[in-house]
């Protein structure tokens, strides 16, 4: 009597199975973190193309199943280890908030979850559907202030060679006709992302050269950045000519994506020219006369690495909840304890930084003899997105501020009492006056005025069970027409006040510690 193996008992269906329920079990594992990402693609029209990013991936597999399905899988055992790397970055990631590292590792996880289920074979037939999961990371925010830098100095530069006069104060320019600003929505972050997105789905559509490839998707990322430049500049001069009247309002956003329309279908114009189809033969995808599909591997192996790769990446999050409640400390340190040596003064400014909500804070102003100087100490206990130390939305000026505007800014470092201080400068700008601004991290007793050393402190913090709370402090003097006179004010009140700042600040620490 002959045996029959129905289609549910086959190997091709288990490793179907068993990659699909891999991956789900991925998604709902770091369901909070996939569901930040989808938080962003609603919120932000910049990252709002993630949507489209897994349809295209899974109808660019389903385009190839046919040369997938001679293909010969089986498990790559190795590929845990990557899993198991990417959930402890994640682990990182969470303990300094750094969200993007998150939303990273877990993306990262769904290529190397198939290619521990399916094997190298499988997965090397369809890398590029995999990557291109990545692009549907929400990722630019790092990019923004050096785009700006590039787009003024481009359209100053510009302008300044057509021969028009222009005064510029940072990323604010002024020309006979009136006054620029390079923000935010100017820096072409969308046009770029856009770009990247687009490029590297065309040339793998219409390049088999892998050399064709990179140069198309080199040049997805360097031309949106010149031409955006290019856009600021027309748009000025379109204002300038039109005495204002022109380019000033919403036409500013449309002339700006009409132009990024044209160049982009210029580009795949110029790129169509050396196309090469990709449904054409190609070493890669030439099968011998003879070849069969490839002789299954038993069902139960895809089973069990689809089992392993959900115990690689449930471990993590279990880690990190463990962490957070062993972490958990309900004292506050009391801001108000600081006693500086300097005479409380009335306050000479009605500004504030634009940080998001602190656990604790404290505005003071000190004065002595001439100096004046005031202090602003921000406080954060992790609480969620809304209150982050370190984050893209905190800023000392909000770019729409009607009132002040941050026109300079940098590192430097200063010798207080024994010790030597990194901090960033900035100085404000306003009707009212000018002022100089330093401020730092404070972290687990550590200062820093490095984004990137301020998450990695916190990180350690909370892995030693220490929390991640830390502090923003800033000082802050006014002056007339010379920094050096804030300098020599700011520097006299830390020499004076820093050891208090830091025992303030401490506080908490030691309670920790006993």
């Amino acid at each position: 009597m002959l045996a029959t193996t129905t289609t549910t008992d086959s190997p091709d269906f288990l490793k179907v199975c068993a990659v699909t329920a891999a991956v789900l079990t991925a998604v709902l594992i770091y369901f909070a973190t996939a569901r930040s990402i989808v938080a962003i693609w609603n919120s932000s029209d910049t990252f709002a193309h993630g949507y489209i990013i897994l349809p295209i991936s899974l109808w660019l597999i389903w385009k190839r199943r046919n040369s997938l399905s001679i293909e010969a899988a089986t498990p790559c055992w190795p590929a845990l280890a990557l899993i198991a790397a990417c959930g402890f970055g994640w682990l990182l990631a969470d303990l300094a908030a750094v969200q993007v590292v998150q939303q990273y590792a877990f993306v990262a996880m769904i290529p190397l979850t198939v290619l521990a289920v399916l094997g190298t074979t499988v997965s090397r037939a369809m890398a590029f559907p995999l990557l291109f999961l990545l692009l549907a990371v929400p990722f630019g925010d790092a990019f923004i202030d050096p785009l700006i830098e590039f787009t003024a100095d481009f359209t100053v530069a510009a302008v300044q060679l057509t021969g028009i006069p222009v005064l510029r104060n940072g990323t604010h320019f002024e020309l006979p006709t009136g006054n620029w600003s390079v923000v935010e929505a100017c820096s072409g972050v969308r046009y770029l992302i856009s770009s990247i997105t687009l490029g590297s789905l065309y040339a793998y559509l219409t390049y088999r050269s892998r050399m064709r490839q990179a140069v198309f998707i080199l040049l997805s990322i360097v031309v949106p950045i010149l031409a955006n430049g290019l856009r600021a500049y027309m748009i000025v001069m379109i204002g300038h000519y039109s005495g204002m009247t022109l380019a000033v309002g919403i036409d500013h956003l449309v002339y700006g994506w009409l132009f990024f329309g044209i160049v982009m279908f210029l580009m795949f114009g110029i790129g169509s020219l050396w196309r090469e189809d990709r449904d054409g033969p190609s070493p890669s995808s030439r099968q011998p006369a003879a070849a069969q599909p490839a002789k299954p591997t038993n069902g139960k192996h895809f089973v069990g690495a689809a089992l392993a790769c959900a115990a690689c990446a449930a471990v993590w999050p279990m880690y990190a909840h463990y962490i957070d409640q062993a972490g958990q400390d309900s004292a506050l340190p009391a801001l108000s304890s600081f006693s500086g040596t300097w005479k409380k003064a009335d306050a000479f400014t009605q500004w504030k930084p634009r940080f998001s909500s602190p656990s604790a804070s404290l505005y003071d102003y000190y004065e002595q003899e001439s100096r004046k100087v005031g202090l602003a100490v921000l406080y954060y206990r992790d609480s969620g997105d809304d209150g982050k130390l370190i984050s893209s939305i905190n800023r000392l000026v909000d770019e729409k501020d009607t009132v002040f505007r941050q026109v300079a800014g940098g590192i430097r470092e200063e010798n207080i009492g024994d010790k030597t201080l990194a901090l960033r400068e900035a100085a404000i700008d306003s009707a009212s006056g000018k002022m100089l601004v330093w401020h730092w991290y404070w972290i687990d007793g550590t200062a820093t005025a490095s984004n990137y050393a301020g998450k990695l402190i916190q990180a350690k913090a909370k892995f030693l069970m220490r929390g991640n709370d830390g502090a923003a402090v800033m000082v802050y003097a006014p002056y007339d027409s010379k920094p050096d006179e804030a300098r020599a004010a700011l520097r006299y009140f830390l020499t004076a006040n820093l050891t208090a700042i830091e025992s303030a600040l401490a506080v908490k620490s030691d309670q920790l510690t006993a």
